[in-house]
């Protein structure tokens, strides 16, 4: 046999076809040439390759050795192919038999000795085979990740030996099936913020609906601390979730541990972040923190800070829920349904309202700073508080608020009411939905009439304005949209633009 013929995957395994590894022997003198746009850790692995045959006492052929890595348009990247590139030499110079390599599909990274050492994206890989109906063999450390997906068949393997006695019928390799159990997570308490009970109300406002949150205040006034008490407010994540934003994270740099299995993502960058590192991208285009952050919460601190060229990048992806990045030669589209939560200062310096009087800021310098966050994107963000400066007596006294769980408790009720009556949370209602189910009634009526007029709320304003009154309603258990409801909803919507 000169030509063998095995199935891998790409790095972006969960929207592209497996790649076809092609090995052809010729005549010729020797040479290893590997084809198919590969990337420089992609065409090292001739000599991974090389080496873990000859110390696994496979003969390398001393022929003319072409890899076609199919199709030729789809950049490849990684170690990933070592395991298929070693195998179809071995299938095409007849050290193996190839007939059963059509059944499986191969990843895995080669060490000198034939050892398989774990790959990045597993889960993300395994997710998109399941549906190609073909085994995936992968290295031991890589399958719990990758047996993470329902009905997949994945096999471990420990080195290239163990593949080959598989293939050959000598010693067959286990399915992984070792369940992972999610590991109970110790999140902050919401008992420990002193005070603030409008910030704590409108943070399960938040969680119960999945809205995003602007908080503004002076420093130290616990905006930081709230936004570390969401992820133990937001109701427990679905298995499809789950596997959706473990997916995502698998094609991150740092790849999913199992041991985050069941939890939501909680993803806060650095101001520093460029555009690409929050919304993906690069020359093999890869998920950004708002991707990361999947089906979890985005916390942006510091808001005015980050560049205003990068935040204008979340507009379409806080409407849609995904983000399309497109290049020259590579066109891919992430999902990108994540809660955004973001703090900021008041003004330059950061007192400005501050009881001690501190703040010197002139009205230009505080037009100036505030107006880093653009009209349009704040215009996205659901609920916008003010988290004010609290008197010292109020941090000498003991903690005695709600507990996370018992906020929790409600948010999960109000959540089921709205599963039940939508199958989706209220932020993700369309316009069409809303007419159906966020009707206020006569009352509620007027009172938008007059929200509009005053605070010169445009359409999509109006629009959070109703579903945020929704949820508030849903966590009194209320049928009807009242009066009531919608109040507090503008309540949330009138923080001054200075």
């Amino acid at each position: 046999m000169s030509l063998a013929v095995l199935h891998s995957r790409a790095l972006v395994g969960a929207d592209a076809p497996p790649v076809s590894v092609e090995v052809h022997l010729g005549n010729g003198l020797p040479s290893f040439t590997i084809v198919g746009l590969p990337e420089a850790e992609v065409k090292e692995s001739r000599e991974r390759v090389r080496a873990a045959l000859s110390n696994c006492r496979f003969e390398f052929p001393a022929r003319r050795i072409t890899v076609n890595l199919a199709p030729a348009d789809l950049p490849k990247e990684s170690g990933r192919f070592d395991l298929p590139i070693a195998l179809g030499i071995l299938a095409a110079s007849s050290q193996i038999p190839g007939a059963r390599l059509n059944d499986y599909e191969f990843a895995g990274e080669l060490s000198l000795t034939g050892d398989l050492r774990p790959v990045r994206g597993a889960l993300a890989m395994t997710y998109r085979a399941r549906s190609c109906g073909r085994a995936f063999i992968l290295p031991a450390q890589s399958a719990p990740e990758a047996a993470l997906v329902a009905d997949a068949e994945v096999l471990r393997a420990e080195s290239l030996l163990a593949v080959c006695a598989h293939l050959t019928g000598e010693c067959l390799l286990t399915r992984h099936r070792e369940a992972i159990v999610a590991a109970k997570e110790e999140l902050p308490d919401l008992a420990d913020v002193k005070g603030q009970s409008q910030a704590k109300r409108a943070l399960e406002v938040a969680a119960a609906g999945g809205h995003s949150l602007l908080m503004i205040g002076p420093p130290g006034t616990g905006k930081s601390m709230l936004a570390a008490r969401l992820p133990g407010l937001v109701p427990p994540m679905s298995e499809a979730e789950a596997l959706e934003s473990a997916a995502m994270q698998s094609l991150g740099a740092r790849g999913f541990q199992p041991a985050s299995w069941m939890r939501r993502p909680y993803r806060a960058p650095h101001h520093t972040a460029s555009a690409v590192a929050l919304v993906g991208g690069g020359a093999n285009p890869r998920p950004g923190e708002i991707s990361l952050a999947h089906n979890g919460v985005l916390f942006l601190d510091e808001l005015p800070e980050f560049d205003r060229r990068v935040l204008e990048v979340l507009r379409e992806p806080l409407e849609s829920g995904r983000v399309a990045i497109s290049r020259a030669a590579r066109q891919v589209e992430f999902p990108a349904r994540f809660q955004l939560i973001a703090a900021m200062n008041p003004c330059h310096c950061g007192y400005l309202g501050h009881h001690s009087g501190r703040c010197r800021c002139t009205p230009d310098q505080i037009q100036r700073y505030r107006s880093k966050i653009s009209g349009p994107l704040q215009d996205r963000i659901d609920l916008q508080i003010e988290v004010p400066a609290l008197p010292q007596e109020h941090y000498e006294q003991a903690a005695n608020g709600e507990t996370s769980a018992d906020v929790a408790a409600r948010t999960a009720a109000a959540r089921n009411r709205m599963l039940d009556r939508q199958g989706k949370e209220n932020a993700r209602l369309s316009t069409q939905e809303m007419d159906v189910y966020c009707t206020p009634d006569a009352e509620g009526v007027v009172l938008l009439r007059r929200a509009v007029s005053r605070l010169g709320l445009s359409a999509r304003g109006y629009h959070r304005v109703l579903k945020v009154a929704r949820t508030i309603a849903d966590l009194a258990c209320a049928n009807e949209l009242g009066a009531e409801h919608i109040a507090e909803a503008i309540q949330y919507r009138r923080v001054d633009r200075v």
